[in-house]
């Protein structure tokens, strides 16, 4: 739960970074922010993104310890250990944010500053600047992508490890109850993944302003709000809750 109250507290955070200042402009219909504001949205995303990512990562070793290593997971992962991994996947996204928004606003606009999309993307920055000056920033990306890449090769290879103890298990029960342990957090895992895979890595030739827009609607707004909703699933109260609110039987508890 410990690193669940982290992640609820990023999803927050994404969601809210984005989402109230689109919802203004639409209401007052302007597609306006301030320098100072897109500067600030610039690195609050950025900062969010990357500590989610780095969350959902250190859950994956969680899940590892847990599953493959039950009897060493309380000296393993004590509560310092989990302070202090939490606190390293908040403070990498803090360095990545810094690193991300100073390249990024050092480079001087030369395409104007209007961007085509709801909320101050890198990319679509970029596009604003002169044809040279961004390759620093290009570089960044570059070696954030090999980390980003790395992190999911962990994460691959823990849910290898994991799999691989779970066939082990000889009771069908244990093998069930280490599934429903590790399915919400895969759940949560592949749909970050896959829109953002889909967001950043689409090829050019399907670009469109339309498809951007709602492509970047799917990796800011869906995975932050489906988040909460997939790991609730596992609680009784709102399974019983559920059942009753669409008129079948309430689930008995085991």
């Amino acid at each position: 739960y410990f690193f669940l109250l982290n992640l609820a507290l990023l999803d927050l955070g994404c969601i809210s970074t984005t989402l109230p200042k689109a919802m203004a402009n639409a209401l007052w219909d302007t597609r306006d922010i301030s320098y100072a504001g897109c500067i600030a949205q610039t690195f609050l995303f950025v900062f969010l993104f990357s500590a989610e990512y780095s969350i959902l990562t250190v859950m994956s070793y969680d899940r590892y310890v847990a599953i493959c290593k039950p009897l060493h997971y309380g000296t393993v992962l004590g509560s310092r250990a989990c302070a202090s991994m939490a606190a390293a996947a908040w403070g990498a996204g803090s360095l990545f944010a810094l690193l991300h928004t100073a390249n990024t606003f050092s480079l001087p606009l030369c395409q104007g500053t209007a961007i085509n999309q709801f909320f101050c993307e890198i990319p679509h920055i970029l596009k604003l600047s002169c044809s040279v000056s961004y390759l620093r920033e290009f570089g960044l990306i570059i070696f954030s992508a090999f980390i980003f890449f790395g992190c999911f090769v962990f994460i691959v290879m823990s849910y290898m490890q994991i799999f691989r103890a779970v066939l082990r298990m000889p009771s069908e029960q244990g093998r069930h109850k280490a599934f429903s342990t590790c399915l919400p957090h895969l759940a949560v895992l592949s749909l970050f993944v896959i829109t953002s895979t889909l967001a950043y890595l689409k090829p050019p030739s399907i670009s469109s302003p339309s498809l951007d827009l709602v492509v970047a609607v799917l990796y800011t707004v869906v995975p932050p709000v489906m988040n909460p909703v997939i790991y609730s699933m596992r609680n009784q109260e709102i399974k019983q809750a559920l059942r009753k609110l669409f008129g079948d039987k309430p689930l008995r508890y085991q």
